[in-house]
């Protein structure tokens, strides 16, 4: 009764205010920017403090800084915002009695890299009126759009029981993690497991769907977490750098597909199929598909066939 209570008292307003000093990375940054002055801002700020009982923002010359609590609240504040967005924009398109078709989908960067642009060439066949909404980032990321209805399905792999409450999932294919390098790599010419220690590693944070798999093959290797490691999901930082440095990046394959396919980028042959994986298509448990989301899980299957992803 009383999160009920606290929950009606907290505005939109409140979760604004936070979510855009968490951008800007200050009270001076975010008013400006909300049409507000810094006084107003504060007393926002000050309010939703105290609605929760708990600091949320330490305050210094340097700037601003988020608690523990601060960071668990406006992790959550950006997803209710992002839903808020996604229901008014689904009212725009209703404007006249028309609801204009569309499918909103998350997926993994090694979804989105290896199969989603044949799956988006599908459904464009299928459904050639209809709008595909596509976001990607990483599993707990998706997760929270999915259960907040800010997309409709999520494609990437299985993860811990509590973070599939109240989600199904349906397996559509199994991937492995990879290590690559550039092409001319000083270890192309005898790779060894040491090379782990030895180079920069590109590697899964914690946040990553893959980061478990990824420490059991370490184990069983014997081997501990690279010392000289960069952890990011960003694609577009790890191609550059993975193609400009002697850095040792370890991904799903899914995310590197292309670029082994032209060798831009080599594998090195360690036997990784311990790290292998289901991936799946995720929904909400009660949610009953669309006819236009059917199509693009039709899409999807022949995207997968066509493409002679492992379906064991």
């Amino acid at each position: 009764m009383v999160n009920y209570q606290r929950s009606r008292q907290v505005k939109v307003r409140h979760m604004q205010c936070l979510s855009e000093v968490v951008a800007r990375g200050s009270l001076k940054g975010a008013a400006e920017h909300l049409g507000l002055t810094q006084p107003a801002m504060s007393r926002t700020l000050k309010e939703l403090e105290e609605i929760l009982g708990t600091t949320l923002l330490l305050r210094s010359r340097a700037g601003v800084e988020l608690t523990e609590a601060g960071e668990v609240f406006a992790h959550f504040a950006a997803m209710s915002l992002a839903a808020l967005d996604h229901g008014l924009e689904s009212v725009d398109r209703t404007r006249g009695g028309v609801l204009r078709q569309e499918v909103t989908v998350g997926a993994l960067p090694s979804v989105a890299a290896g199969l989603l642009p044949k799956v988006a060439e599908g459904f464009r066949r299928l459904a050639p009126e209809a709008v595909l909404r596509l976001s990607d980032g990483p599993h707990g990321m998706l997760v929270d759009l999915l259960r907040s209805g800010a997309v409709s399905m999520v494609i990437g792999r299985l993860g811990d029981p509590a973070s599939m409450q109240g989600v199904s999932f349906t397996q559509l294919y199994t991937e492995e993690v990879v290590c690559v390098v550039r092409p001319g790599h000083p270890c192309l010419a005898a790779p060894d497991l040491s090379d782990l220690a030895r180079w920069p590693v590109i590697f899964p944070p914690t946040t990553a769907a893959i980061r478990p798999q990824v420490e059991r093959w370490l184990i069983s290797h014997g081997l501990s977490e690279p010392p000289q490691r960069i952890e990011t999901v960003s694609g577009a930082f790890a191609r550059v750098h993975a193609r400009d440095t002697d850095a040792i990046w370890m991904i799903s394959h899914g995310v590197v597909r292309n670029e082994l396919a032209d060798g831009r980028l080599i594998r090195l042959p360690f036997d990784t199929s311990l790290t292998k994986g289901p991936v799946g298509l995720m929904q909400r448990q009660e949610a009953e598909p669309t006819p236009l989301e059917r199509l693009f899980v039709k899409a999807l299957q022949e995207a997968i066939g066509a493409l002679g992803y492992d379906v064991s």
